[in-house]
């Protein structure tokens, strides 16, 4: 490879991303490939600010304030973009936990595709590859109440919720074209199939 290949894992909480990034991680280690790692989280220079519109939202919700939230987060993609994707190695493999496609499953009054044309009028790196990664929502909804740390989110309450959020983003996975990782059997099952998918669009490099 003479550039690094990108790929965005999205999906709603609770659907064992973590976990399976860890698999695909080392299943391709092993297989020879340089992987880089990397969270949206952990690269938004203004995460404070970020979150600060997030609980905002989340206590007196409205479609300006989302709006705001969608473009917050752009801008923080945008800076990764440019000042943290160019630094990894040409013949790596970069797998990312969240990117844009998390927005269809988080929003719920701004359109998924206004979303989609904020991000790339500010020329966030389209991935090379995006991994949907769902379950039903029952299941997600089960998996996170069993963590210490719950579901985690601000965004989401309740089961009703965790519902709306799974098939939203299920329909922007059908409309995009994204992969659809179903992860409710092992994640060995999972793993090959997010593997076998990444190998796929190296071949064509």
């Amino acid at each position: 490879m003479n550039r690094p290949l990108f790929i965005s894992i999205d999906g709603p909480k609770g659907t064992g991303k973590t976990t399976l990034l860890e698999a695909v991680t080392q299943a391709l280690r092993l297989d020879g490939n340089k992987v880089i790692r990397l969270c949206e989280r952990k690269n938004d220079p203004h995460r404070g600010e970020t979150m600060a519109l997030v609980n905002q939202l989340s206590r007196s919700p409205c479609q300006d304030l989302e709006f705001k939230v969608c473009e917050r987060f752009a801008e923080s993609r945008a800076w990764i973009s440019r000042h943290v994707l160019p630094r990894q190695p040409a013949d790596s493999i970069i797998l990312i936990d969240r990117w844009y496609p998390s927005d269809a499953a988080f929003r719920r009054t701004v359109p998924f595709d206004k979303i989609l044309r904020l991000n790339l009028e500010r020329n966030v790196q389209v991935p090379d590859l995006h991994v949907g990664v769902v379950t039903t929502p029952e299941t997600s909804w089960a998996r996170a109440a069993a963590r210490t740390r719950g579901l985690g989110s601000t965004v989401i309450h309740n089961l009703d919720e965790q519902v709306a959020c799974t098939e939203a983003f299920e329909r922007a996975v059908a409309e995009q074209g994204w992969v659809l990782c179903r992860n409710e059997g092992t994640v060995d099952e999972a793993t090959r199939q997010v593997v076998g998918e990444i190998q796929g669009v190296l071949r064509h490099l």
